[in-house]
């Protein structure tokens, strides 16, 4: 199929690259002449492992564009994803007029040479979908008054689950394809442009090969517009929750003197709950999760109903990231002057997305206190420069150098390279041998071994470092 993607964010790049290995001809657009001009000359602006790769395989399958000019490429198209941003605003609901501009456009570029499905593939309140339509129209009206009767499109919400990090596995075998549309006849087209995916019939990618055991056919859900819209928030919304619930739990293991993993552990193996997402820490980050309970919290209280689970995944998310700050206090007293380093600035592993990462409000949080901060980041560190230039701190080439005449140093962000580091000699660098592992990266003991006084999150050993009581009973490992 003809396909074109609005927007060439996070979502619309990924979109548009896989859309193309998958055989489709994709055309995606943008506004911003910069970013469309790296695009073409094959720099893209985003970090996502394997994306680069997947960009050259695609030229060679259905083949990929980028362009500014949006109108020839609706008039091309049997596809349309809106992929724009919908950032919060300071109320908490989203800014949709990027979202509007997108769908004005498109229905002004329309003509009656085919049916066309808009998709909205960004993130949006409930409700959009019939806003789409209704601006769609209003588009068709401004730019073919005339034809308004003769031009056939249909509407659907079709949300993504990529986690930043694994979007191409993610989008070349996902755990599912949700589509909410109200005509058969636009569920189709879409049933039709995702064959490919649902049948698992295309040729895995060298760097990201099918995993083992994956279901021949994946699971398509249809439904309605709303439902499909309230799909994607309520997903976010329960993830957003199960990790809360986990730093919750730590925080009572640490008082009592339990291990937070092994309780989570423990409690994951019941197939009612499931081992992913219950890692103890300092909090999520990112684009999403906090966006979006935001919004769904707004949508709620537009309805008269007030979300209190989601109010206090929220707070108990930002009560955590000051974890850090009293460990470090306990440790240290006074942390005016005090030399500490910061091991990760990405919200997670495997990107270089700073939005809403806890490292930054650890950083300006340490500022006002008077402390020098020193950090290493395997990728972020020039996006840190870049966007927040104004943080007075001191980047480092290596965690090695990080850790060096350091008073302390904190796991922010567990990128694998960072398991694999000397701790003996980490800490023969350091003024003072305090290692706060805010991922639970490292095992205590051996961390102890290597001479650190460590501390964990909810971990028991912090107990027994403090020598305030014994640790808790070991499980047999799983």
């Amino acid at each position: 199929m003809r396909v074109t993607v609005i927007g060439t964010g996070y979502v619309g790049t990924v979109t548009g690259v896989c859309l193309a290995y998958l055989g489709h001809q994709v055309t995606c657009v943008d506004t911003d002449d910069k970013k469309i001009a790296r695009l073409q000359q094959h720099d893209i602006p985003i970090y996502e492992p394997g994306l680069t790769e997947l960009l050259a395989l695609a030229e060679k399958s259905g083949g990929i564009d980028f362009r500014t000019d949006l109108a020839a490429a609706v008039a091309e198209s049997d596809v349309i994803f809106i992929a724009v941003g919908t950032p919060p605003l300071p109320t908490g609901e989203a800014n949709l007029s990027y979202l509007e501009s997108a769908a004005r456009s498109t229905g002004a570029a329309m003509d009656a040479s085919r049916y066309r499905v808009v998709v909205n593939k960004s993130t949006v309140p409930v409700g959009c979908g019939n806003l789409v339509e209704t601006l769609i129209r209003e588009g068709i009206r401004d730019g073919n008054p005339w034809k308004e009767r003769e031009i056939g499109f249909g509407v659907a919400s079709n949300p993504e689950f990529l986690r930043e990090g694994s979007a191409i596995g993610d989008s070349l075998y996902p755990d599912r394809i949700v589509v909410g549309a109200q005509e058969e006849r636009t569920i189709k087209v879409l049933k039709d442009l995702y064959q490919p995916l649902v049948k698992q019939q295309f040729d895995p990618p060298s760097f990201c090969p099918r995993p083992a055991g994956f279901p021949k056919a994946v699971p398509v859900v249809t439904t309605t517009l709303t439902s499909a819209e309230m799909i994607k928030y309520a997903a976010n919304a329960f993830l957003a929750m199960k990790i809360g619930f986990a730093n919750e739990m730590a925080n009572i293991c640490e008082k009592v003197g339990a291990d937070a993993p092994e309780v989570m552990t423990g409690i994951g193996l019941d197939s009612r709950i499931g081992i992913s997402f219950l890692n103890a820490g300092i909090g999520w980050g990112g684009s999403c999760f906090g966006k979006d309970v935001q919004s769904l919290m707004h949508i709620a209280g537009d309805y008269g109903y007030q979300a209190r689970l989601l109010e206090a995944s929220l707070a108990v998310n930002r009560l955590q990231r000051q974890l850090v700050i009293q460990k470090l206090q306990e440790k240290l007293y006074i942390l005016k002057g005090r030399t500490i380093g910061l091991l990760g600035l990405a919200f997670k592993p495997n990107t270089d997305d700073l939005r809403d990462a806890p490292s930054l409000q650890i950083i300006e949080r340490l500022l006002q206190m008077g402390a020098r901060v020193r950090a290493f980041d395997p990728i972020a560190m020039d996006a840190c420069r870049e966007q927040y230039g104004h943080l007075k701190i001191t980047y480092c080439d290596s965690a090695m150098s990080a850790a060096e005449d350091a008073d302390a140093i904190v796991l922010v962000t567990e990128w694998p390279e960072f398991r694999d580091l000397d701790l003996g000699l980490v800490s023969k660098q350091m003024a003072q041998s305090i290692l706060v592992d805010g991922r639970n990266l490292f095992d205590p003991a051996a961390a102890r071994i290597a001479g650190f006084d460590y501390c964990g999150i909810g971990r028991s050993e912090n107990l027994r470092g403090n020598g305030k009581r014994g640790a808790a009973p070991r499980v047999a490992s799983v």
